[in-house]
């Protein structure tokens, strides 16, 4: 009976309407150049209903006061093409929900968004989401061959282009060294490969897909030193002559970043250079002194300890 049961909600969900739906005069894309607006954008989670798919995402409850109150509120960023923004706040600031509004995982409550001049509620979800390629901080991978999860970016492409991206994201030769190379099976949510492995086979696909616009929440801290330095080339690769979008983690990202927006409290706080907001004392000064700066010298510390280690032995 519980089987039964829980094929039912299975089916319920499946066949639950999507929230975010194109428009009967919907355009195609263009191929972007990558010039992003977020015009007066301001936002709340639609209510929840127990059979919808929005139940089971973002983890909001029901009931919640974020259903009836905004979660950003009026944010203007204009995002020129190729440049990197780094998205800056404390948890629960906003950073995540205003980088899922622009492929359109959700629409915005007021405001609009868009990517070379066009309302992203105007394009068709299928070439929106073409254009924009998203690395999350933990990467979903199949289960399914190492191949497979890269083709399934773009199918079409070919084998050299594959070869490629996997060499431009430091993965090549770990694939290469795998039992059966492309056509190893990584198991469950890849937990055959480590962290930074996932990671950089994530943006091996997003190259893969070769996007105009990335979207990246870059998380290393969780990583050993040799798999940090490499998923950071990697993310170099990545990030080159594309608009990208940043949940900045790591100083160099930040200290490199063409604009840093400061969130707090789904508002931006703040916004400028690194070094200019540090000069200015405010909430970006203080995250880099409880946050940033720590972080960096743990990261030192670490490689320097791996160093005399190896010179050690």
């Amino acid at each position: 009976m519980s089987a039964l049961v829980s094929f039912d909600r299975v089916f319920e969900v499946l066949d639950a309407p999507n929230r975010v739906e194109d428009r009967p005069d919907a355009i195609e894309l263009p191929r972007p150049k990558g010039h992003i607006e977020f015009d007066h954008v301001s936002f709340r989670y639609p209510g929840v209903d127990a059979g919808t798919i929005a139940s089971l995402e973002m983890g909001l409850p029901r009931g919640s006061e974020a259903e009836n109150e905004d979660v950003l509120h009026d944010i203007n960023i204009d995002i020129r093409p190729g440049q990197l923004i780094a998205l800056v706040g404390p948890s629960g600031s906003g950073k995540t929900t205003l980088s899922s509004l622009l492929p359109r995982l959700y629409d915005v409550t007021n405001g609009a968004i868009r990517i070379d001049g066009h309302d992203v509620r105007e394009v068709t979800q299928e070439s929106l989401r073409a254009a924009i390629g998203v690395v999350a901080q933990d990467p979903h991978l199949f289960h399914d061959t190492v191949g497979a999860n890269l083709r399934y970016a773009r199918p079409e492409a070919t084998v050299d282009e594959i070869i490629e991206a996997c060499r431009s994201a430091q993965i090549l030769d770990v694939i290469q060294a795998l039992p059966d190379g492309f056509e190893t099976v990584v198991g469950e949510r890849g937990y055959r490969l480590s962290g930074g492995e996932k990671q950089r086979l994530a943006i091996a696909r997003m190259l893969v897909k070769d996007p105009a616009v990335v979207v990246l929440d870059e998380a290393t801290s969780h990583l050993d030193t040799e798999n940090e330095s490499l998923v950071q080339q990697a993310l170099a690769s990545a990030l080159s002559g594309r608009t990208a979008i940043v949940i900045a983690h790591r100083l160099s990202t930040i200290v490199d970043a063409d604009q840093i927006i400061v969130m707090e409290r789904g508002r931006v706080l703040e916004r400028g250079r690194h070094a200019e907001l540090r000069r200015a004392g405010g909430l970006y000064a203080d995250l880099y002194e409880t946050l940033i700066r720590p972080a960096v010298a743990d990261s030192t510390a670490a490689e320097n300890t791996t160093i005399a280690t190896t010179n050690g032995a």
